[in-house]
């Protein structure tokens, strides 16, 4: 659905507010990535050895990416709490809450004693931590989302909702670059004893610029409008399964491909191109590096793309190309160059950008403003469980029994279809619902918007 010619965006925060709250989205959300995304590489390269022994490799790897996928797990939790939240007592708040869990839970893996020193109390303790990260994750994306786009022109939803988008890469990108600065200037034995230590110890002083940069936010001007006309919903997660049962599904499934992707190429690929192609972890994570640097252009650009051609065909075009990138990538990279290697990389996450940018605006169009952090939380949360959250699992049992990679690409393939038919079952913008809710200035009669 797409305005009329006739439309007329109703009155909305002046550009500084808009250029506040764009800022606030994407840093928040990349402070809160960076700590997602530092425990994901760790996961792949120092947690086998230092939370899960075993003389098996394979084993210590798996048992990892385990607790990677515990974050995802509890993410359901986050969305259905911070989710009913953000409809109920507003955006900003949520987000704040959001952002302490994630930093202080981040921060505090950073402080943990090892399974030589305390045993089985260090994994436990590192997943109870990982568990808790998820849950802020899970609290957080919709309320970003939100957060810029309903500041933003609904017309331009694309681009304004990107601004979240762009916060996994740019926290990836420091991410990987602070592991990689580590592991250049310091010794393997270093490394594994204490420099992995610092790069989450550096989440204290991120989170406290990101709480910074959002409490100096107001409300959203759709929130407020709600509030004013008492419009705010009592039980939102029910009326979300009753009343929009179909908008959930298509969002929900259409997050899957992305999801899977970006594991394979920022996660997995640092685990396959070290123990498969007998890589150094330096050059597995400047490819990734070189990847989630275009991302942050890309992604961007890719929702602003999302605003001029039609969301969901841009969306699907990208997803058919995420099946087909797979089985291109693994025979380029089998004689282990390393350039070939990132050629693959940057190739997938420019596909992945070309999905994921837009996104955040295409999940939450699919749900009414009253209903739209509850609604785009639960789809975010509940798409991890069968996407991000099993694709590192996946991914490494598929290779440890076949010991090949034809079966890894089947599987991102499966996944690109699912996305695809979440696509079919959604609808286009319908920035009028937006633009309704807010008050007239005085003297201007209603806009003609009308949906079509």
């Amino acid at each position: 659905m797409q305005p009329t010619a006739s439309s007329a965006p109703q009155p909305r925060a002046d550009r500084s507010g808009v250029r506040r709250a764009f800022v606030a989205s994407l840093t928040g959300t990349a402070l809160e990535w960076y700590d997602f995304a530092v425990y994901s590489a760790a996961a792949a390269l120092v947690f086998g050895d230092l939370f899960f022994p075993s003389k098996d490799p394979f084993t210590g790897t798996l048992l990892a990416f385990s607790t990677y996928a515990v974050g995802y797990l509890s993410r359901p939790l986050g969305g259905f709490v911070f989710g009913r939240l953000g409809d109920v007592i507003g955006r900003k708040k949520v987000l704040i809450a959001t952002l302490v869990l994630i930093g202080g839970a981040t921060l505090l893996i950073g402080l943990l004693p090892t399974y030589a020193t305390v045993g089985v109390a260090a994994p436990a303790a590192l997943v109870l931590l990982r568990f808790a990260q998820g849950v802020g994750v899970g609290g957080e994306w919709g309320g970003a989302v939100l957060l810029s786009s309903e500041f933003g022109d609904p017309r331009r939803r694309g681009f304004y909702a990107s601004a979240a988008q762009v916060g996994p890469p740019a926290g990836n990108l420091l991410a990987n670059g602070v592991l990689a600065a580590l592991g250049a200037a310091l010794t393997e034995d270093q490394f594994l004893s204490w420099g992995w230590r610092v790069a989450f110890l550096l989440s204290g002083a991120l989170v406290a610029f990101g709480l910074w940069v959002r409490a100096k936010l107001e409300e959203t001007p759709v929130f407020k409008a709600m509030e004013a006309a008492q419009d705010r919903p009592e039980a939102p997660l029910r009326e979300v399964f009753t009343t929009q049962p179909k908008a959930l599904t298509a969002a929900i499934l259409s997050r899957v491909a992305p999801d899977v992707l970006y594991a394979m190429f920022t996660v997995f690929v640092l685990t396959y191109a070290t123990e498969e192609l007998d890589m150094s972890r330096g050059s597995a994570l400047t490819a990734v590096l070189i990847g989630s640097s275009l991302q942050i252009v890309l992604i961007p650009l890719a929702g602003a793309l999302s605003d001029r051609v039609n969301r969901r065909l841009l969306y699907g075009g990208a997803a058919v190309a995420a099946g087909v990138w797979p089985f291109l990538f693994f025979p380029l990279v089998a004689d282990g160059s390393w350039a070939l290697l990132t050629l693959g990389v940057v190739g997938a996450l420019v596909i992945h950008s070309l999905m994921y940018g837009p996104q955040a605006a295409f999940v939450a169009e699919q749900f009414s403003p009253r209903l739209r952090y509850t609604g785009s939380s639960l789809a975010y949360t509940l798409a991890g469980l069968i996407g991000g959250a099993i694709a590192p699992l996946l991914f490494t049992a598929l290779l440890g029994t076949y010991h090949a990679w034809v079966p890894l690409a089947i599987y991102i393939a499966i996944t690109a279809v699912v996305t695809v038919i979440g696509l079919w079952l959604g609808r286009d913008p319908g920035s009028a619902e937006d633009e309704e809710p807010l008050p007239l200035p005085v003297g201007r009669a209603a806009s003609s918007t009308t949906v079509s």
